[in-house]
Formats: C-alpha cells, structure tokens, sequence
C-alpha cells in the first residue's frame, strides 16, 4: 500500500472534485489541482457503479497503488490529485493475469498515457 503521508483524505478529495482539472484515458481519470506545496498526494477511487463487491472495488485500487510506485516520482510537485476508475474497469483492470491478458500492464499503460497528456 501507498504510505497514507502520499495519500488525499477526504476534504482534499471534495476540494479536488470541485475545483479541479480533469485529463482523461479511456477508462481511468485523473482530476487534479496544481498546488504550491513542496508534496505530491495521489490517491484511487473506485466508484460503486464500476462493482458491487467491496472486494473487486479493493482489489482495483491496490493494483492501482502497487502500479503507481513506479510511477510516482514522475508526477510534477505540487500535483495533488485522484484517480477515478470508469465502469468498464472491471473487465479491463480486474480479473486474473494469464498468458495472453495481463490487466496490471493495461493499467500501467493507462497512467503512462494519463502522464504524457499532464507533461
């Protein structure tokens, strides 16, 4: 997991919703606000409308986390932002890795491409 210190809470979640920018992917959005603090703070959010089961909700915002430690240090400082996973991101992010699908490499190259649209 993310140390919590890299992690929104939920007042700067609503503070980001209402008034932040938005770069889209296919299935995964990043809502942002640039500000002039010296962190980064990046959090996942999975809606209900993606699964029911707490579970499937779960397991796609650890994937989310786990792919974005590699990424992390990329981001520019002072971006404080969400991922939102969309309802299709159960099909594409969930489900077990095998031979010929691999659903962590797909959300690792969703964030690659959420990250050169942001620099």
């Amino acid at each position: 997991m993310f140390p919590k210190k890299n992690r929104n809470d939920r007042k700067t979640i609503e503070q980001i919703f209402k008034s932040g920018r938005f770069v889209n992917s296919s299935n995964l959005t990043f809502k942002f606000v640039k500000t002039n603090d010296n962190q980064r703070k990046i959090s996942f959010i999975t809606p209900k409308t993606v699964s029911k089961s707490a579970v499937v909700r779960n397991l796609l915002r650890r994937r989310g986390y786990a792919v974005l430690k590699k990424y992390f240090e990329t981001f520019p400082i002072g971006f404080i932002g969400v991922f939102v996973f969309g309802k299709k991101s159960k099909e594409i992010f969930g489900g077990k890795k095998n031979k010929t699908y691999n659903p962590i490499l797909n959300l690792e190259n969703e964030i690659k491409i959420i990250l050169n649209k942001i620099n």
